[in-house]
């Protein structure tokens, strides 16, 4: 069976045999699954070639997995990652999510599930579900080309932070609150009682802040949150 459009995947695992299936598998509907045995070959490979999802055990011989995150995102790798691992708790979860992950999927998973969520990082990473450009004040949200702006000066965003910066930009002048970052952005209809939304909110604001003379993100305490016109 062959999809529409194949997709360029890194794996990293150092289980052979998992690798092998997952490859086969993805062979099956037309895409490609590049391996990776190591944390170290991995990062390599994703800093050489261009990929649209990766698929990152978390629990690696060399380098762990959320160490592997926060180097590629130190190092300007926009990528999608989809952290697998063992480790299914919540607060393993969240913690995977807090390093820099746009999803996380427990060990064992059903392959329809695996690529189901593939299929739905890629869409959101090409922006290819919508094609609107939203205006607010001195921001620009382009959803299509996954770009923001702030007065003309482009806003180099991580993939999760431009979720966020485009749910506030569709909520802006609003309070947005807690829950609804966890169950729009995350998708989790619980609150897994970290700080992954704080750790996020964070990071956004310091990136639409750098170098501007007036703040871009309220904090309404007890409330949420309040993208401002950033004039």
């Amino acid at each position: 069976m062959s999809t529409s459009e194949a997709l360029n995947i890194l794996y990293v695992e150092d289980d052979q045999r998992a690798a092998g299936e997952v490859q086969e598998l993805a062979s099956e509907r037309g895409d490609r699954v590049v391996w990776e045995s190591t944390g170290s070959g991995g990062l390599l490979r994703a800093g050489m070639e261009k990929f649209d999802v990766i698929i990152l055990d978390r629990m690696l011989g060399d380098i762990d997995g959320l160490t592997i995150i926060k180097r590629l995102r130190e190092s300007g790798v926009g990528t999608p990652v989809l952290m697998l691992s063992a480790l299914g708790r919540t607060s393993d979860r969240a913690e995977g999510l807090e390093s820099g992950a746009d999803d996380y999927l427990a060990k064992p998973f059903e392959a329809p599930e695996l690529f189901a969520r593939i299929k739905a990082l890629h869409r959101r990473s090409s922006g290819r579900e919508h094609s609107a450009v939203i205006i607010y004040g001195a921001f620009e949200c382009h959803v299509k080309a996954r770009t923001a702006f702030r007065q003309n000066e482009h806003l180099a965003l991580s993939p999760r932070e431009f979720e966020l910066f485009r749910y506030f930009m569709q909520n802006a002048g609003e309070v947005v609150t807690r829950e609804m970052l966890l169950r729009d952005v995350w998708g989790m209809s619980f609150d897994p009682q970290t700080n992954v939304v704080d750790v996020n909110i964070g990071r956004l604001r310091r990136k639409l802040e750098e170098g501007f003379d007036s703040p871009a993100l309220e904090t309404i305490w007890g409330s949420g949150y309040r993208l401002l016109d950033g004039r």
